[in-house]
């Protein structure tokens, strides 16, 4: 179970960092459109981990499927295979990710892992 908690913190570790990336690394500059900028960005990243969130708990097998994938020797494999198995749920959080990629394609905003990774470093030190 520990393994699964980590992984979970991983998770949600994850989502504020995408938000603190996207504020500091990826966000178009002065003359952005309003939802272009870190504010619009993090509201975003926000509302759609809070939309998940909700869903998630409304699916308890999905949220077991995710919180229990650190368990498994490959996290992301467990997750990818649940929800092949379950092609509506990945559906709905698609749709629910819908305004990120909104955001995504009018900003032109990139946030790739390492970003997100290499800003986590600066923070623990």
């Amino acid at each position: 179970m520990h393994n699964s908690g980590s992984t979970l913190r991983r998770i949600c570790g994850g989502a504020a960092l995408a938000v603190l990336a996207g504020a500091t690394i990826a966000v178009p500059t002065a003359g952005a459109q309003p939802q272009c900028t870190a504010a619009g960005l993090s509201n975003a990243i926000g509302t759609v981990g809070s939309q998940t969130g909700g869903y998630l708990a409304g699916h308890p097998a999905a949220n077991e499927a995710i919180t229990n994938a650190g368990a498994s020797a490959d996290p992301e494999g467990a997750i990818r295979n649940y929800f092949i198995a379950h092609p509506q749920e990945w559906a709905d959080l698609q749709r629910i990710a819908q305004p990120l990629r909104t955001l995504r394609q009018t900003c032109d905003v990139q946030v790739a892992p390492a970003d997100i990774a290499r800003l986590f470093d600066a923070m623990a030190r």
